[in-house]
């Protein structure tokens, strides 16, 4: 289906430019002084009519002729005799139409076929700026899904070596509670497999998948390890990239649970702010204690870096993530559009 066909906003754009061009034609076929206004207006109103159909044939022969890859001789015979195919067609029709009109086409004839050609060829322009754009934006759309695949390619690896670490430092003081790990990874990873090729889960479900990740680390941590969540119910059905939120929560224990004796508490907060006009962001806050003297490297880390980079493929300029360091407090902040999955 030809696209103007599919859009009822394109197709009023277009029919309005024709009832435009229908009246420009009217005023044309009146200079010559030999069709009253009333003949006029009907033999432009229905003879546009039908080029209006005509100038839709090039989306399929600009489809056919692309313009990378056809030798300019073959495209300027073909998009040439199609021109002079639709004129003529276009000439007979608008010689009919008058003849049931009862008038005589004679002088106007020069502005008809002109009119016609000028016309087909914009047509045909306009059909390969389209098709150029459409090309573009599907273009982005690959690169977009490829960066996404490589990102999430780099998130389960991530954690689960961290995991693994973590399992082999346990096995060595406590086998139980290594084996009760093991169990839960699993089944984080299970939960995991379930997201396939999504680009994008409800904010209460990413939430989930950080439960079953702070399970795994409460395992090790026991007591050390405190979680506060603070989510407002409104912000449930937002759409998030998968495993977004859980580099930024495995970056607070690693890089600040991790490094205090006594442990810490990690704090989640999410809520709906107002955005650009009628737009709601959703604002998630990842609050931690930590070590400032502790040696421990890299707090802006891959974690950090892959957060940032999904958000950016997701939304632009639209989403932003800050991290800084108060005192004895780290915080991550990221925020970006809540769109609502239809």
């Amino acid at each position: 289906m030809h696209p103007l066909l599919a859009n009822r906003r394109t197709l009023a754009v277009y029919v309005t430019v024709w009832v435009a061009l229908a009246l420009a034609l009217a005023a044309l076929l009146r200079v010559p002084a030999l069709l009253g206004w009333r003949d006029s207006l009907l033999l432009s109103g229905m003879s546009c009519v039908v080029l209006s159909m005509l100038c839709l044939g090039p989306w399929y022969t600009c489809q056919s002729l692309p313009l990378t890859t056809t030798k300019r001789w073959q495209m300027a015979y073909n998009h040439g005799a199609a021109a002079i195919l639709v004129t003529a067609f276009w000439i007979a029709c608008a010689r009919g139409i008058a003849s049931l009109l009862g008038v005589q086409l004679g002088p106007e004839m020069p502005i008809l076929i002109a009119l016609s050609l000028l016309l087909y060829y914009l047509s045909i322009a306009i059909h390969y700026a389209y098709l150029a754009i459409e090309s573009s934006r599907q273009a982005a759309l690959e690169t977009r899904d490829a960066e996404l695949r490589a990102l999430k390619a780099q998130i389960n690896p991530h954690f689960l070596f961290n995991s693994l670490n973590s399992i082999a430092a346990l096995a060595v003081t406590d086998g139980a509670r290594a084996r009760d790990m093991c169990i839960r990874l699993s089944d984080f990873f299970r939960s995991t497999l379930g997201l396939g090729e999504r680009s994008s889960i409800a904010w209460k479900d990413e939430l989930e998948l950080v439960r079953a990740y702070l399970d795994v680390e409460k395992v090790r941590f026991g007591a050390r390890l405190l979680v506060e969540m603070n989510i407002h119910d409104d912000c449930a059905e937002c759409q998030v990239p998968p495993l977004v939120l859980q580099p930024l929560i495995e970056n607070a224990v690693k890089h600040g649970i991790a490094t205090l004796v006594e442990g810490g508490t990690i704090r989640v907060e999410s809520a709906l702010v107002p955005g650009e006009g009628k737009t709601r962001r959703l604002r998630v806050t990842v609050e931690n204690d930590f070590d400032p003297d502790s040696p421990t490297p890299r707090r802006h880390g891959l974690g950090l870096r892959n957060v940032r980079s999904r958000l950016e493929t997701n939304f632009g300029n639209a989403a932003t993530l800050a991290a800084r360091a108060q005192g004895n407090r780290f915080k991550a902040e990221m925020d970006f559009p809540c769109h609502i999955a239809d």
